[in-house]
């Protein structure tokens, strides 16, 4: 009896244990959407001038979930030749020249402000709220039946000045 109680006792113990360390430290959602993030870079082809040096992707506004899933992605993944850099900001700096743009959901009002700025740029610009990929977003992540998707409007990554897949339509919830 005593053998089954302390086998009884050690499951408890690591199962409050799995539980502890992932409500500490891991968040499926920033992970998920970080993956997304990296895996978007295979299906457009940036302008020429962007295909040297680091693959900037630059998050505006405030979710340390996901700048720290993708600090971790950072160091361990490329985009091509490109060694992939995060840049977190409350702001756009125009003197940056990032292959992607998430605007969190805390700073999507910025929407219009980046998309003047980087207009034709080869800038992929993502978010995170309803009804920003008709309002000039390329991509826009929704969860649906619980499930994180995303919304997808190929004439605003055309007008960014990337070349894009058809593949990744077929992924996505399309917007055009």
């Amino acid at each position: 009896m005593k053998l089954f109680l302390r086998h009884i006792f050690l499951l408890l113990l690591a199962f409050s244990s799995l539980s502890f360390q992932q409500q500490a430290g891991f968040d499926p959602v920033a992970k998920g959407k970080a993956i997304f993030l990296y895996n978007f870079t295979r299906y457009f082809e940036w302008p020429e001038k962007m295909r040297s040096g680091n693959f900037i992707i630059q998050l505006i506004g405030n979710n340390p979930n996901i700048n720290q899933e993708l600090m971790r992605m950072a160091g361990a993944k490329q985009v091509g030749n490109q060694k992939l850099e995060i840049k977190a900001s409350n702001t756009i700096d125009v003197n940056l020249h990032p292959h992607i743009i998430y605007i969190l959901s805390d700073a999507s009002d910025m929407l219009k402000e980046i998309n003047t700025k980087f207009k034709g740029k080869g800038a992929l610009i993502v978010t995170e709220k309803n009804g920003l990929a008709r309002a000039g977003a390329a991509i826009n992540f929704v969860a649906v039946d619980n499930k994180q998707k995303f919304e997808y409007n190929k004439n605003n990554a055309l007008a960014a000045g990337l070349k894009t897949s058809d593949e990744l339509k077929k992924l996505a919830i399309s917007v055009d």
